[in-house]
């Protein structure tokens, strides 16, 4: 019998008084001396204070056995056994006097093992049967629930209790600190090892070569921070379309390399060999590790592979050699915690077969640690230009260095080596010198004409392939003289000696298609050289030499060779291919991107007749590409056969002008020679004299600006765009006064992205619309901006904040404003009293006053509203037009937008959030409401909304294959004319399946084409 069962038939009202019995009233204290009142000085028949017998015991329990055989139901034991379950059950009862615990034990032992006790203390019973037992055990586990029932009422337990509590809870914190002294937390062992890793990484990264420096009384490397010049990463953008700006696309986007991260997390950054990317890796690292904000992992591609397999997060110090040992795990939570700053460097110096298999690794490792920051480098085309774009990467260019940013460059060169008396000669020779000027576009060429214009007094050769040569000779042999040092252990190499090696050791490099080698097999390659160079030693010795003195070989960690720069691996493996006769070698690998610049470098060190063949054998593929190639290799090739030379200019003239954006960047990359081809701008259609201006600026040698000029009477938008937007890529002011000055622009804007262009801005005359980017203070935007401005955008200005100076009489021709991401601009009061007519506001933080500006006729508001709601409009402004995006009514939807009845273009934008029928049924009451323009995430939520049947003309954007406009066109009955537009701009759709979703409108899908550059 359970004890539930038990108490249908014992009451509460009848046991409890009985077993208050069995205790004395009122009983002292708390129990806070050393000896609590034991269980055994509270029964009430034991002790000074004995208030009843054994006999009255064994009446209560006579009682309490008699009452359950009486209530109602089966009798629970057989009814000769009444009094041996009686005196049982008084023996239990009894025990209660023996039990050597105080109440709080008693509580905190609980009614079933108290019952156990006591049935263990009394004799057991004798012949009872089965019922009988099950009965005494069910009583006495009820009996006991209620004397701890007692107990818990009792005036003293709480106190007692407490003090129990306090006591084990001071025993348990201070088992709990020993614990803590003796094994330190997790976090505090993370914490000590990150301190040491970044004061580490920040020592380890914080110096570069600067080739040419380390000759006489020059250190080999110098701080980060004398050597780093910022350069400019530039990439395509969506553009939103502000007020004025004009047809929505992709935009080009301009800015320092080293802020590539602060707009997004994953970045995959493309440049050519030498214009900076591992430098700003070290930039990178070195800036988080000093900082804190991030924790950098410096990850050389062609070491990992080296190793086989890619490693996971915790085998990333290993696999970079660094000798500290993180505590386990660590670099997990590290990258679970959101706080890595993962540098990838070197995606073009891994095998092209290997690179499926890195895509997994890096996949992998980003789907299992979001929230980390990535950045990823590679030549430009190692890797095809999706290659990680689905997964939300932004993918920027290392620009050539320009004009401002080489001279910059030769300066800080010039006072690192001491050498202040050649840095004006160079710097004249950089600006009248074409083919000089042409070869520094990039931190490594530029630091080599600054060594070999200082080691020539002055003279500097002025094609590439005598560049090189240069450099070599200044490399192998006069930078040891210089030193004074003579043989490593008696191996004495001439230059010839050490060419012959090293161009051996690029070769098999190029052919491995890797970067790096083992020690074991560059000493294989050196010990089959031994017999050629007539050179006594042991194979390690040699190479040993070669790594201490040659200055173009290293070893970046144990085991392992490599050349200083890719560049002279390409360039001394074609040596090597040419003297051996490899030319049909080089032909098969011509498809190989990899292999460009070996190809055009064998090129330039074959004789005209070797030439010839290589040039005849590239076209004989009779591809786009290798057309291409074998113009660029014409520049190597000062002496060719007049037949071939026209050939190759004659496949080439078939492929310009270019019409595509592939076909501009493919031209250009055939380098400054392709300038001399290009046609134009008469006989060109628009879409041609397009793509024509885009390869020149892709080019972006000073010779270029003159073609750029030819077109600056061109009227179509997008080649006038084209030529807006080069102005970065050329001398600001040159740019300026030669092409910009005369185009116009008045529908078109002008963007000034940097200082040089700002200060510019008065060189171009009247200007409408200008587009000023980064930290510039009204004031000093003021003081350079033209008369006559009507539309005006800030972007990307975390210094803006007061905007009173733009009430000034200079803008007071102002109409337009856009503001895209200015987090300081909080009030817009100010702007009442210029009568704006339009105003786009983006991604701003705080907004007041814009209820003042009853003038506007036209807002866009990619921001969050004061409220969430529409109420923050100001209500008297005669609003057209109204453009929603990016949680701008997040908390109200679109209640309110009646208000506004000469509302005839409403732009609804992904991300505005869940629009219901309460929304549609606002945008139902606009009488003059003739067009939409809407994203197609927003059509699921038309289901149940009013007919909007003023809507004539329907936008829908971020269409996929597959969308169901369905209710769209349900809702819309009188439009007569749709336009989609795909998720992606630079995707193409297909209008057809939509045609019989709007039978009666005619339904197109205009080209997004995005622009070139």
């Amino acid at each position: 019998m359970e004890p539930a069962v038990l108490g249908g038939r014992l009451v509460s009202s009848l046991v409890g008084p009985l077993v208050r019995k069995l205790f004395v009233q009122g009983t002292p204290g708390a129990g806070l001396v050393d000896k609590p009142v034991r269980l055994c000085d509270l029964v009430s028949f034991r002790g000074e204070k004995r208030t009843i017998g054994e006999a009255e015991v064994r009446k209560l329990a006579g009682r309490l056995v008699s009452e359950a055989v009486a209530s109602p139901g089966e009798r629970p034991f057989p009814p000769d056994e009444e009094e041996a379950v009686t005196d049982t059950l008084a023996r239990r009862l009894l025990a209660l006097g023996d039990l050597d615990m105080d109440d709080v034990q008693a509580v905190r032992m609980g009614s079933h093992e108290l019952a156990q006790k006591l049935h263990r203390r009394a004799a057991p019973p004798d012949g009872l049967s089965g019922d009988a037992c099950v009965f005494l055990d069910s009583t006495t586990q009820w009996a006991c629930l209620h004397i701890l029932e007692f107990f818990t009422r009792r005036s003293t337990f709480v106190a007692r209790t407490l003090v129990e509590q306090s006591r084990t809870q001071s025993e348990l914190i201070a088992l709990v600190n020993e614990l803590i002294a003796r094994t330190p937390r997790p976090d505090a062992r993370d914490t000590a090892f990150e301190h040491r890793y970044l004061s580490y990484v920040a020592q380890q990264h914080n110096h570069i070569t600067i080739y040419g420096i380390d000759l006489r009384d020059s250190p080999d490397r110098w701080p980060l921070e004398v050597a780093y010049l910022s350069l400019e990463a530039t990439g395509d953008e969506e553009r939103t379309g502000g007020p004025g700006i004009g047809s929505e696309g992709t935009f080009s986007v301009h800015l320092p390399a080293e802020e590539a991260l602060l707009a997004h997390d994953c970045v995959l950054l493309r440049g050519d060999a030498g214009s900076g990317k591992t430098t700003l890796v070290q930039w990178l690292a070195v800036t988080a590790a000093r900082t804190g904000d991030r924790v950098p992992f410096v990850l050389p591609l062609r070491t990992l592979i080296r190793a086989g397999a890619l490693p996971p997060p915790a085998g990333f110090l290993t696999a970079v050699s660094c000798p500290l040992s993180p505590p386990e795990a660590w670099t997990e939570r590290v990258l679970t915690a959101k706080r890595a700053l993962i540098l990838v460097d070197g995606l073009d110096e891994i095998p092209a077969a290997d690179r499926h298999h890195t895509r997994a690794w890096l996949l992998g490792l980003i789907h299992a640690f979001p929230g980390n920051q990535w950045l990823l480098t590679s030549r430009p085309t190692a890797v095809r230009p999706d290659w990680l774009t689905a997964e939300g990467f932004r993918e920027l260019l290392l620009a050539p260095m320009r004009r401002p940013e080489v001279t910059t460059f030769v300066r800080r060169w010039h006072e690192a080596a001491q050498a202040p008396e050649y840095l004006p000669p160079l710097l004249d020779a950089l600006r009248t010198k074409r083919d000089l000027a042409r070869l520094a576009t990039n931190p490594l060429m530029c630091g080599l004409i600054c060594a070999l214009h200082r080691e020539r007094r002055g003279y500097l050769p002025t094609g590439r392939k005598e560049l090189y040569d240069a450099a070599l000779t200044m490399l192998l042999t006069r930078r040891d003289r210089e030193r004074g040092m003579g043989a490593v252990d008696g191996v004495d190499l001439s230059e010839e000696a050490q060419l012959e090696v090293v161009q051996r050791l690029a070769y098999a490099l190029v052919l491995s298609g890797r970067t790096e080698m083992d020690v074991e097999t560059a000493e294989g390659i050196v010990e089959r050289c031994l017999p050629s160079i007539a050179v006594q030693g042991a194979a390690a010795t040699v190479l040993r030499a070669l790594l201490l003195r040659s200055g173009l070989l290293r070893q970046p960690a144990e085991g392992v060779v490599d050349f200083v720069h890719r560049t002279f691996q390409d360039y001394l493996g074609a040596r090597y291919a040419v003297e051996e006769g490899h030319l049909d070698v080089l032909v098969s690998h011509a498809d190989n991107t990899q292999w460009e610049d070996v190809i055009r470098l064998a090129v330039a060190h074959a004789r005209p007749r070797e030439r010839a063949y290589l040039l005849e054998q590239l076209l004989s593929r009779n591809t786009p590409r290798l057309s291409l190639l074998a113009l660029a290799c014409l520049e190597h090739a000062p002496a060719l056969d007049p037949g071939v030379r026209a050939m190759v200019e004659a496949r080439a003239a078939a492929l310009i002008p270019p019409r595509t954006p592939q076909e501009a960047r493919t031209l250009a990359e055939a380098g400054p020679l392709v300038l001399e081809l290009l046609p134009g701008p008469e006989g060109l259609t628009d879409d041609e004299a397009e793509a024509v201006t885009a390869t020149a600026a892709l080019v972006g040698t000073d010779a270029a600006v003159s073609v750029l000029a030819r077109f600056q009477g061109c009227r179509s938008d997008r080649v006038r765009v084209n030529l807006t937007r080069a102005w970065g890529r050329f001398d600001t002011e040159m740019y300026a006064t030669e092409v910009l000055a005369h185009v116009d622009t008045d529908d078109l804007y002008i963007f000034a992205d940097s200082p040089e262009q700002m200060a510019a801005l008065p060189l171009l005359g009247h200007r409408a619309r200008l587009g000023l980017t980064g930290n510039y203070a009204p004031a000093d935007v003021l003081e350079v901006l033209p008369d006559g401005v009507e539309y005006l955008g800030f972007y990307e200005n975390p210094v803006l904040s007061d905007l009173r100076s733009l009430g000034s009489l200079p803008l007071r021709s102002l109409r337009h404003l856009t503001l895209v991401r200015c987090p300081g601009v909080g009030d817009l009061s100010p702007l009442a009293d210029l009568r704006l007519r339009s105003l786009y506001l983006h991604e701003l933080h705080e907004l007041n006053g814009l209820a003042r500006l009853t003038t506007l006729e036209n807002v866009t508001l990619i921001t969050r509203l004061p409220g969430g709601g529409l109420a923050a409009l100001p209500q008297d402004a005669p609003l057209t037009w109204i453009s929603l995006g990016s949680g701008a009514v997040a908390e109200t939807g679109l209640r309110g937008l009646s208000h506004w009845q000469g509302l005839d273009f409403l732009d609804l934008r992904d991300g505005l959030g869940v629009l219901g029928s309460q929304d549609w049924a606002e945008v139902s009451l606009l009488p003059r409401l003739t067009r939409l323009r809407m994203s197609a995430s927003l059509v699921p939520g038309l289901a149940g909304a009013p007919r909007l049947s003023t809507i004539e003309e329907l936008t829908v954007t971020d269409v996929r294959e597959g969308s169901d406009l369905t209710a769209l066109a349900h809702v819309c009955p009188q439009v007569r004319t749709v336009r989609l537009y795909p998720e992606q701009l630079s995707a193409a759709l297909n209008a057809a399946p939509w045609a019989a979703v709007f039978p009666d409108a005619e339904v197109t899908a205009p080209s997004a084409r995005p622009y070139f550059f």
